[in-house]
């Protein structure tokens, strides 16, 4: 069994050395290491065991964060239903609100916090607020983006000890690459998709590793595996330092 309890132990340290949440990466792929099929459409990989593996994970965690991409594309409701235990509370990056106002999130269950920049159009902002999202803005970074380690910073500030990340495959990438990943529970289903590949490059990683005469891998530290079903669960523990 996945030891969620000993993955997660020590979270109230870490918060207060690190000021920011434990996080946990957590999503499917297939062997080739892909999402979805295309951008924007979502694929079914997991089994029902693995499923239900994500549901208890949800239930372990503080919050659950997703991008504003997975939220237009799978409209998730990022509640606990297939075992016992609380929702995590919903956050989302969405630098420009794209969020929809009729969004699940948004309709039932815990409203979302939603990450944004600071000057989003006022209307879009009055928009998510009436309808019950609560806003945390940021500034942007040169690229227009939100800066991930002041974001998990006010979460840590609004109580967020363990935080669960889900995707999609920019939200992926980008917080490997701002190696702000502490915990990895990853599901591998036994197919090919030839589609959209869960991790965009790690360039920063590797122009470091190269620099240090390393490989550039980012290497789980005391890996376990278990079969679920046809799934293979991958977990471990990832040490900031490139092995």
């Amino acid at each position: 069994m996945v030891p969620i309890k000993q993955l997660l132990a020590g979270a109230d340290i870490h918060c207060q050395t690190f000021g920011r949440p434990l996080v946990t990466l957590s999503y499917a792929q297939s062997l080739d290491g892909c999402l979805a099929l295309q951008r924007g459409a979502p694929l079914a990989l997991s089994g029902g065991e693995a499923l239900q593996l994500t549901h208890h994970l949800r239930a372990a965690h503080d919050a659950i964060l997703i991008g504003v991409g997975t939220l237009l594309a799978d409209n998730p409701r990022l509640a606990v239903r297939l075992v016992a235990g609380e929702d995590p509370q919903p956050v989302v990056l969405d630098s420009r609100l794209r969020t929809p106002a009729e969004a699940n999130l948004l309709v039932e269950g815990r409203k979302p916090w939603i990450a944004c920049g600071e000057n989003t159009d006022p209307q879009k902002q009055a928009r998510l607020i009436s309808a019950g999202g609560r806003l945390l803005p940021f500034p942007l970074d040169d690229s227009s983006r939100l800066p991930l380690p002041e974001v998990l910073a006010c979460l840590a500030e609004l109580g967020v000890k363990t935080l669960m990340v889900e995707g999609g495959a920019r939200v992926i990438t980008a917080f490997l690459e701002a190696r702000l990943v502490d915990r990895v529970v990853l599901t591998v289903t036994p197919a090919f998709a030839g589609g959209l590949r869960a991790i965009d490059g790690l360039t920063s990683a590797q122009q470091e590793g190269s620099a240090a005469g390393t490989t550039g891998l980012l290497r789980l530290h005391q890996p376990g595996y278990e079969r679920l079903g046809d799934d293979l669960i991958v977990w471990g523990s990832l040490p900031q330092g490139l092995l």
